[in-house]
């Protein structure tokens, strides 16, 4: 349903607030029922602009929250110049049904329960709400932005429901077709080292610096706030930072601080990317990647023996021993990497899907890796590459009115 009483105009914006009920699982849709949340963002005057449906990244982030003066995300603004955008919040976040909730107090006596759930929170369950809410709309067609994550559901959503898309749009966000997950983490572990060397040879002090801080970490001198210690191979996982925008001087201004420190654990803790604040993203990141079978910790199975760099999006078993706030996830963790996953893509079906638009490919991406995304373009007719070294992942988010415009003088030839 839409809430009227939830639409309002506020400096020049048009927002609408719209709440659906869906199945569960789609399969089966008289089984257990969620609701999504998507806000629509209009520019006064524009309601009658084509719709842009944004698939933001994680999996398990919501969507970015409107503001004004000036107007963020970055690239909304440039966005409503041409669409009226709908802002969806995933299932399982933001304003959305979200996890854990009500499996949440069974969670210790039902980790199937939990991750039979949870095996409807991937690309494909996600795409089939966002047909619901295209329908709801009375959209006949509308185009795609996805970011990061949100890349891998528009790709699903052009394998799937090509007749429902006037365009797609991926920022950093082309994920690989038919590849192993344990093959596309080895490659990520790779440039993840590239981007730590760079790091090092700009910051030539932090190597010294980050080996006493494993040091410090290692003899249970990292405390966090509520006293347990922060240990050496969770620090590690702040290579995450060396993918992103401002990542490498965030690392290097922790890396000035006294390990021992209440500022330095804080400060890690806000840097790390698994945690308590997000479970649902670390129990289906690798799920993410399965393109048909089971991930069984696939980054930890790549990860090269002795390896003692910084990691990056890389989740691993003992990331629930390690993080307090995700061990009561582990069981559920666990029977998920065992999970045989359907395929994702279909190659065939892409192949013959000539549908406009373009994709933003980061080369030094640790996240989707340009080699993976650039192959996955070689089946996609009508998508047209932007392969720049000027951002890195987040680069819709650090440079959006750059980014999109280019994406859409891109798929109008105007480029």
């Amino acid at each position: 349903m839409t809430d009227a009483a939830a639409t309002r105009e506020h400096d020049g914006l048009r927002l609408v607030e719209h709440r659906l009920d869906v199945p569960v699982d789609h399969e089966h849709p008289d089984g257990g029922r969620l609701e999504v949340f998507a806000r629509e963002v209009t520019a006064v005057g524009g309601e009658q602009r084509p719709w842009l449906l944004f698939l933001q990244g994680g999996p398990g982030h919501e969507s970015p929250r409107p503001t004004t003066s000036p107007t963020a995300p970055g690239w909304l603004d440039r966005a409503l110049r041409d669409y009226r955008v709908l802002l969806l919040d995933q299932r399982g976040t933001g304003l959305s049904t979200p996890y854990p909730s009500s499996y949440a107090a069974a969670r210790d006596a039902d980790p199937q329960g939990e991750a039979a759930y949870l095996r409807h929170f991937r690309a494909d369950a996600i795409v089939r709400d966002a047909e619901l809410l295209r329908e709801h709309l009375g959209v006949r067609r509308w185009s795609l932005l996805g970011q990061s994550f949100g890349g891998f559901c528009a790709l699903h959503y052009r394998s799937t429901f090509p007749d429902s898309l006037a365009e797609t749009f991926f920022t950093g966000g082309l994920p690989p077709v038919g590849l192993p997950p344990e093959e596309i983490y080895a490659a990520t572990f790779r440039q993840v080292a590239v981007l730590e060397a760079r790091h090092h040879v700009r910051w030539p002090e932090d190597a010294a610096r980050l080996a006493q801080a494993l040091e410090a970490c290692a003899a249970g001198e990292v405390r966090r706030p509520d006293g347990t210690a922060l240990t050496p191979r969770l620090l590690r996982t702040v290579g995450n930072q060396l993918g992103l925008h401002g990542g490498s001087e965030a690392l290097h201004h922790l890396l000035e601080r006294d390990p021992r420190s209440a500022a330095f654990a804080a400060d890690a803790l806000a840097l790390l990317p698994f945690g308590a604040r997000n479970p649902l993203y670390a129990v289906v990141q690798e799920s993410c990647y399965a393109d048909g079978g089971a991930t069984r910790w696939a980054a930890a199975r790549a990860q090269p023996e002795g390896h003692e760099g910084l990691t990056g999006e890389h989740v691993f078993p003992w990331h629930f021993d390690d993080e307090p706030g995700l061990a009561p996830y582990a069981e559920t963790a666990r029977l998920l990497a065992e999970e045989p996953w359907p395929r994702l893509y279909d190659a065939d079906r892409l192949a013959d899907v000539d549908l406009p638009g373009a994709a933003a490919v980061y080369a030094d991406d640790p996240f989707v890796l340009r080699e993976h995304s650039e192959a996955t373009l070689q089946v996609l007719p009508g998508v047209r590459a932007w392969t720049t070294a000027a951002y890195l992942h987040n680069g819709l988010r650090h440079a959006g009115p750059e980014v999109l415009d280019r994406l859409l003088a891109l798929a109008r030839d105007d480029a």
